[in-house]
């Protein structure tokens, strides 16, 4: 998992002004929080927390007028047409600390022969795990899975380190039988006659 360094200076101005004012100078606003702590109102530079946010539940040390703190995003809110980063909540964590967190996950294999269609349940898979060992992705296998097959909870290997937080019999994915595609004397046979 990377770890990222980051520098952030305190906010003292608030409001929708300030923010905006903050964003014109590529810096983005966020609060830092967690055991117990005051929030910290921080703004952070736009261009280092874009990229670090590439990876998913990204460790981040940040460097708070000198004080470092480890932690990892919480809730990110970004612009709705052209994504840009609105605010970020920081998780403040600590080595050898178990999180939960949401991560990503990916197939792998390939579905039985046929007009198969995959649906998804869920999008990312709610784990937990130490701060500084989350995963970056999951791997699910769906090798040889037809219409009527589901992959269960309990199915999925986990990486060494972290638990799956749902139900073992949470249906995660699903293979549905796709439509038949309609043969050319199918299609539109009556209307062709029709005028005859």
């Amino acid at each position: 998992m990377s770890d990222v360094k980051i520098s952030a200076e305190v906010r003292k101005e608030f409001g929708k002004g300030a923010a905006r004012r903050l964003r014109r100078a590529d810096k983005v606003p966020g609060v830092v929080y967690g055991h117990g702590a005051e929030p910290v109102h921080v703004a952070l530079p736009g261009y280092d927390l874009m990229m670090a946010l590439k990876t998913p539940n990204v460790l981040i040390t940040l460097d708070v007028d000198g004080k470092q703190e480890l932690v990892i995003p919480k809730a990110v809110q970004r612009e709705a047409i052209r994504g840009f980063l609105i605010h970020v909540d920081l998780l403040v964590v600590k080595r050898g600390e178990k999180v939960t967190v949401d991560v990503p996950f990916h197939t792998e294999g390939e579905l039985a022969p046929g007009q198969n269609v995959l649906e998804y349940m869920y999008n990312t898979l709610p784990v937990e795990a130490e701060a500084t060992n989350i995963p970056e992705s999951i791997a699910v296998s769906i090798e040889g899975l037809s219409a009527g097959d589901s992959v269960q909870a309990k199915d999925i290997v986990m990486p060494q380190g972290a638990t799956l937080t749902l139900e073992d019999e949470e249906i995660v994915l699903q293979v549905l039988a796709g439509q038949a595609e309609p043969t050319e004397g199918e299609a539109g046979g009556e209307g062709e006659t029709a005028g005859e």
